[in-house]
C-alpha cells in the first residue's frame, strides 16, 4: 500500500520560509507534486515534477517556491520562500504511480495522496 507522509508544516510570519517534505513508500513515479486547499476554496496544484525532471508551478508561487526530489531517499520537497498570508492552506503531497485513474493535472494523473499538512502564514 502506498503511503505518503508529509512533514515540515507550521506557522510563520509573512516573508518567512518553510520546507515541506514528503516521504514516499514507493518508487518510479510518473509525476510527483504538491497541491493545496484553503478553507472555502478548491484544491489547486502548486508545483509538479515529472520523471524527466520537468517542473511546473502555479503562477501564484512561481519564483517563490521550489519543488525538488531526492530519489535515493524517496522524498519530495517543497521549499517555500517569501510566504504570503494567501499561501495559508492545507498542503498535500501526491504521486502519479502510472496506474489507471487519478486526478488529472497537466500530463499527470495523481492517484495517491498524503493526509495533508497545515501551513499558516500570518501578516
Amino acid at each position: 500500500q502506498v503511503q505518503l507522509v508529509e512533514s515540515g508544516g507550521g506557522s510563520v510570519q509573512a516573508g518567512g520560509s518553510l520546507r515541506l517534505s514528503c516521504l514516499d513508500s514507493g518508487r518510479n513515479r510518473v509525476c510527483v507534486g504538491w497541491f493545496r486547499q484553503a478553507p472555502g476554496k478548491e484544491r489547486e496544484g502548486v508545483a509538479v515534477i515529472a520523471d524527466d525532471g520537468r517542473t511546473n508551478y502555479a503562477d501564484s508561487v512561481q519564483g517563490r517556491f521550489t519543488i525538488s526530489k531526492d530519489s535515493g531517499k524517496n522524498t519530495l520537497y517543497l521549499q517555500m520562500n517569501s510566504l504570503k498570508p494567501e499561501d495559508t492552506a492545507m498542503y498535500y503531497c501526491a504521486v502519479d504511480s502510472g496506474g489507471f485513474g487519478g486526478t488529472a493535472y497537466g500530463d499527470c494523473a495523481f492517484d495517491y495522496w498524503g493526509q495533508g499538512i497545515q501551513v499558516t502564514v500570518s501578516s
